[in-house]
C-alpha cells in the first residue's frame, strides 16, 4: 500500500444473510484530505465505515488503514482512527464539560490534562457558554459539535464522519462544515459519508458515489460533473401549462434527459456539447430558438456546469433531496417577452 493512502480497499464485501450490503467496494483515499462517500439511504455507506473502523468483520476482499489490515491488525487500526456516528454518542445527562472530562480520562489523560483539553475543545467549537449545561438541553447542532469534539480528544489520523449533518438547519450545517475544515487543516484525514450533494460538493476533494453496495463512480468533483456532459441548462417558464411541451422540445432538440424541478415553472436539461463550453452554448441557443418558435416564453435561463444533483441523477436514475447548484453558473440571461 502506498504511504500516501489513508484507506485502501480491494473488492470489499460485507453480507447480512442474503443481502450484500457492501458488494465489492474498491477505495483509495489519499491521506490529509476529505473523501466523500455519497449515496442514498441503504446504499452501503455506513456498513463500509463500520468495516473500516473495525466494528464489523468483512466477509470478503481486503481493507487497509494506513497500511494496517482491518481484520488481522485491528488494534493498530483503532489506535489511529475515531468515529462519529449518525447519532450522538455522548451522555445526555452529563454536561458538555463532564462528557469531555470522562472521555478524556478514559483515553488516559490525567485530571489536569483532561480538563485543559476539554476547555480547549469547548472554546474551539463555540460551546464554552453551554459547557455547564446538560447535553439534553443542547440544540441539534450543538449536540453534533460536542459529538465531534469527543471524537478528537486525542487527535486521530483518520476521522470517520457518518452523515454528521443529517437533520441540522443550514446554520448548524455550516458550523459543522467549518469544524471539518479545521480538523483537516491539522493533518487529519476525514472519510465523510453523506446523502447531501451540496455537502460533498463543499467539503470533499474526491468523491465515490455508492449505490446498492457498489461504487458506481469515483473522482474529483470536476471529473464527476464532466462525466455527465459539458453543461446544464436551467429554464424558468412564464406559464406552467407550457412545461410539458417545453420538456418535449428540449428532449428532442438536446437528445438528453430533462429533469422537472420542484418549481412547476422550472426545467433542467444536461448538455453534451461534445465536451466543450462552446458546444454547450450552441446547444442551449438552439433549444431557446425552438422554444421561442413554439410560442413558449422563457423568463430566465442559466447555463452552467452540471451540479452533483445532476451527476447523481444520471448515475443512479434516482431523485435527489437538494436543489440545483447555481453556484457554478457561467452564463445567465434574461429573456424578454
Amino acid at each position: 500500500m502506498s504511504t500516501d493512502l489513508a484507506i485502501e480497499t480491494t473488492d470489499l464485501v460485507k453480507t447480512f444473510g442474503e443481502n450484500r450490503a457492501v458488494d465489492g467496494v474498491d477505495l483509495r483515499v489519499p491521506a490529509g484530505t476529505v473523501y466523500g462517500l455519497l449515496g442514498p439511504n441503504g446504499a452501503g455507506k455506513t456498513t463500509t465505515v463500520k468495516v473500516l473502523a473495525t466494528l464489523l468483520r468483512p466477509d470478503g476482499g481486503q481493507a487497509r488503514v494506513f497500511g494496517r489490515d482491518v481484520l488481522t491488525e485491528a488494534d493498530a487500526v483503532r489506535s489511529r482512527v475515531s468515529l462519529t456516528g449518525q447519532y450522538a454518542s455522548v451522555d445526555e445527562d452529563l454536561t458538555g464539560t463532564e462528557n469531555l472530562l470522562l472521555l478524556g480520562r478514559l483515553l488516559g489523560h490525567g485530571k489536569a490534562a483532561a480538563r485543559e483539553r476539554a476547555a480547549q475543545l469547548l472554546e474551539a467549537f463555540g460551546l464554552s457558554e453551554a459547557a455547564g449545561r446538560q447535553v439534553k438541553q443542547y440544540s441539534g447542532g450543538m449536540r453534533r459539535r460536542i459529538d465531534i469534539a469527543a471524537s478528537i480528544l486525542n487527535t486521530p489520523d483518520l476521522l470517520f464522519l457518518d452523515e454528521p449533518t443529517t437533520g441540522l438547519d443550514p446554520r448548524s450545517r455550516n458550523q459543522v462544515w467549518d469544524i471539518v475544515r479545521a480538523v483537516v487543516s491539522q493533518g487529519t484525514t476525514v472519510l465523510l459519508t453523506t446523502q447531501y450533494l451540496d455537502e460533498a460538493d463543499q467539503l470533499a476533494s474526491r468523491i465515490a458515489v455508492i449505490d446498492h453496495g457498489r461504487v458506481i463512480a469515483e473522482g474529483t468533483k470536476g471529473e464527476l460533473k464532466a462525466s455527465v456532459g459539458s453543461g446544464a441548462v436551467h429554464l424558468r417558464l412564464r406559464d406552467a401549462d407550457q412545461r410539458p411541451e417545453a420538456e418535449r422540445i428540449l428532449a428532442l432538440v438536446l437528445a438528453a434527459p430533462v429533469q422537472l424541478d420542484p418549481d412547476p415553472l422550472a426545467l433542467t436539461a444536461r448538455l453534451d456539447g461534445h465536451g466543450t463550453e462552446q458546444g454547450a452554448q450552441e446547444q442551449a441557443a438552439r433549444a431557446l430558438s425552438e422554444l421561442a418558435g413554439a410560442g413558449i416564453t422563457v423568463d430566465t435561463f442559466a447555463l452552467g456546469q452540471p451540479s452533483l444533483d445532476e451527476v447523481f441523477l444520471a448515475l443512479t436514475g434516482a431523485g435527489t433531496s437538494t436543489g440545483t447548484d447555481t453556484s457554478t453558473e457561467t452564463v445567465r440571461k434574461e429573456a424578454v417577452a
